[in-house]
């Protein structure tokens, strides 16, 4: 297999551009590399606090709703 670049797409997505640059997570699992590139929202108005605490919120409201 080429070490060509893949994106991977829902139909209401838009990949956006990476710069080259940016931060990445690597992970061999086998033959294949996963390159996962990170970038943060430039519009965004939650803190990473904000969302954090917005993620464990849910996740416990979804564990109670299964114990119910």
């Amino acid at each position: 297999m080429s070490e060509e670049t893949r994106t991977m797409q829902t139909a209401d997505t838009i990949p956006a551009r990476v710069p080259e640059d940016a931060p990445a997570l690597v992970k061999k699992i086998g033959r294949t590399t996963y390159k996962v590139r990170v970038h943060f929202s430039q519009t965004s108005t939650e803190t990473m606090s904000d969302k954090i605490k917005r993620m464990l919120k849910n996740e416990l409201c979804q564990i109670a709703s299964r114990n119910i």
